[in-house]
């Protein structure tokens, strides 16, 4: 089992940044692949950033790379997406997830863990 905690959400306004952590505990974190999704009101969860397990291998969706990066600190057992550049439209329920293995992975439906999420709000 792994246990995943998010904060680091709030109102922010357009051109803005954020940085959100996730801390885990539990299983071995240091295992486990990471990903970041997101979840705006009306409409599905959609991928928005992975990592493998020893931070050799990022991926990002098109509507974020370029703005956002994700990163990890083993031995802290966290995992981070620094958000720069927000946009209205970047405004969601960000969840952190992660695999029982050390691969990334880009469909939710990989995921075995997740958080509770936290809000990001990105006024105009």
């Amino acid at each position: 089992q792994v246990q995943l905690v998010e904060s680091g959400g709030g109102l922010v306004q357009a051109g803005g940044s954020l940085r959100l952590s996730c801390a885990a505990s539990g299983r071995t974190f240091s295992s486990c692949a990471m990903g970041w999704f997101r979840q705006a009101p009306g409409k599905e969860r959609e991928f928005v950033a992975t990592i493998s397990w020893n931070g050799g291998r990022r991926y990002y969706a098109d509507t974020v790379k370029g703005r956002f990066t994700i990163s990890r600190d083993n031995p802290k057992n966290r995992v981070y997406l620094q958000m720069n550049s927000l946009k209205p439209e970047d405004t969601a329920v960000y969840y952190c997830a992660a695999r029982n293995t050390g691969s990334y992975a880009f469909d939710r439906y990989e995921y075995d863990y997740w958080g509770q999420g936290t809000q990001v709000t990105v006024s105009s």
